[in-house]
């Protein structure tokens, strides 16, 4: 699945990946459930579900510092992965891109996943390049890095990954 044409509006990606213990179809079920950022989030407070059925996917992600933000999916493929674009009614729109890539031995699998940020993301501007490297994506490496682990705490553990389970993060705890 290639990512939707939305991702050419942005310069700069952050993308982190983790390689996980368990088969596509297996993650999948986890990543693609209603509210599935409270099981395995850790600065996800609340996850409601918007429209959640064939015909379409939104929802909130409700942050533990009471920040929240829209997310609306434009691509679905089943254990293949989904994108998104996320904001709210304040700022411009973020992508973002879900991807699983079965490997070579049965039953491992890697995620990744792909912010294609909108601050000091849109445009030419050459000036956006030094607080986007010192600053943005320090933050969401950081970030993406603690929901990945604690997508895979969850998958362990059977249980609801522990808030701020990897630290507390600047810009959602």
């Amino acid at each position: 699945m290639r990512i939707s044409k939305i991702s050419d509006n942005y310069r700069k990606s952050i993308t982190r990946k983790i390689q996980l213990s368990y088969n596509a179809e297996h993650i999948w079920k986890t990543i693609s459930k209603e509210s599935s950022l409270e099981l395995f989030h850790p600065y996800c407070k609340r996850n409601p579900i918007l429209i959640w059925n064939d015909d379409g996917h939104e929802d909130e992600i409700h942050y533990m510092n009471g920040f929240a933000l829209k997310r609306k999916f434009v691509a679905w493929k089943k254990n293949v992965g989904y994108d998104l674009v996320i904001g709210n009614q304040e700022h411009e729109q973020s992508f973002v891109s879900w991807r699983l890539t079965e490997l070579e031995k049965p039953e491992i699998c890697s995620l990744s996943i792909s912010i294609y940020p909108y601050l000091f993301n849109l445009g030419l501007k050459f000036y956006d390049r030094i607080p986007f490297e010192l600053y943005i994506r320090p933050k969401l490496s950081s970030y993406l890095d603690s929901v990945l682990g604690g997508l895979k705490w969850h998958l362990d553990n059977n249980k609801p990954t522990p808030k701020n389970h990897f630290g507390p993060h600047k810009w959602f705890s």
